[in-house]
């Protein structure tokens, strides 16, 4: 599989199961879907250039350190991603309502990336996104896996989020999510061992 493919899977599940996807979907119910899908898309084009920057600093460490950190951001990323998977039922209305809607579509753009960019700050798809950075040293290839996989979940959130929560309960997707990135720790922690 190409490191887009699996940057892609990875940040999907662990997206899927972060509650940003609730923010994007309560957002949609409010405001035309495709200016908050602009929005939000451009959030998370700033999440994702943070994300894959930090991965490349880190991605500059020697070989056995670096697997190291990279199993403990492995697991810290699983454990995020279990937690908020876990925490997510149904969480739909929380302070959204108090909020003056925006009156035109670039106020709804601008509403939905700075919510966007905002609440994906060391999010858990930020820390596996500068994780599968500083692992593959391959920042371009991971950005766009990262940014296709956020980009897709972001559109099911806006265009059919209720149904598929419906299908699929978010905690499933948190545990597969969550078991993916332990063998990724685990792989890594091995690596580190053998050197």
């Amino acid at each position: 599989m190409s490191v887009v493919a699996i940057t892609f899977v990875v940040i999907a599940l662990a997206e899927v199961a972060d509650t940003s996807g609730l923010v994007t979907l309560v957002l949609a119910t409010r405001f035309p879907a495709r200016w908050v899908l602009l929005g939000v898309c451009a959030g998370m084009l700033v999440h994702v250039g943070i994300a894959v920057a930090a991965g490349s600093l880190v991605g500059l460490l020697p070989e056995r350190p670096l697997e190291a950190i990279l199993a403990v951001m492995f697991l810290i990323g699983a454990a995020l991603t279990l937690r908020e998977g876990l925490e997510d039922d149904d969480d739909d209305d929380d302070d959204d309502e108090e909020r003056e809607a925006p009156r035109t579509r670039w106020a709804v753009v601008a509403t939905a990336f700075g919510i966007t960019a905002l609440s994906e700050l060391a999010d858990p798809s930020q820390i596996l996104t500068a994780t599968l950075t500083a692992q593959y040293g391959d920042p371009l290839l991971v950005g766009i896996g990262a940014l296709l996989g956020l980009w897709a979940v972001s559109a099911l959130a806006v265009y059919g989020g209720n149904r598929l929560r419906r299908v699929v309960p978010v905690k499933w997707v948190a545990v597969v999510a969550a078991a993916i990135m332990v063998v990724l720790a685990v792989i890594s922690a091995v690596e580190a061992i053998r050197g």
